[in-house]
């Protein structure tokens, strides 16, 4: 019995988050009801690349979805914005140039590298779908195909 009142005390007057906490929702400014999923918080591209914000007087914010069917590639290219990528559906190889395949799958947040040359590929049976979120300029360009 004397264990339970120390404990006890403890409980009560630690100050500590986990006795109160609040669902993720609610942390960010939402009801409680409201399920909020972190997909992705990072501070470097995929390649390890600090993220920069482009400084520019005509900001622009594009969202596109991307299709690539089976046994289709991009293309190598590059992006001189930072640009955001979440898979819907289907798996997506991304080589990177004097680097790593990485592989994305359904579910998966990832941002891309800036500047850095790329190709994706669905070497898979199933369709790639990703919804790929770009912050850059007016009237310029966010994708920037290799040169030959």
């Amino acid at each position: 019995m004397k264990l339970k009142f120390p404990i006890l005390l403890l409980l009560v007057l630690l100050p500590g988050s986990f006795l109160r906490a609040e669902p993720a929702a609610a942390t960010e400014g939402y009801k409680k009801e409201i399920q909020v999923t972190p997909l992705l918080r990072t501070t470097t591209t995929s390649i390890g690349q600090p993220l920069v914000y482009p400084k520019t007087d005509h900001p622009e914010i594009t969202a596109v979805l991307v299709e690539i069917p089976s046994g289709a590639e991009t293309g190598w290219h590059s992006h001189p914005f930072p640009c955001l990528a979440y898979i819907i559906s289907g798996t997506l190889d991304v080589e990177i140039a004097n680097g790593p395949t990485n592989q994305l799958v359904a579910g998966q947040a990832m941002t891309e590298s800036i500047n850095v040359l790329h190709n994706g590929k669905n070497n898979h049976p199933e369709p790639v779908k990703l919804v790929m979120f770009v912050m850059g300029e007016t009237d310029k360009p966010f994708t920037e195909r290799a040169k030959p």
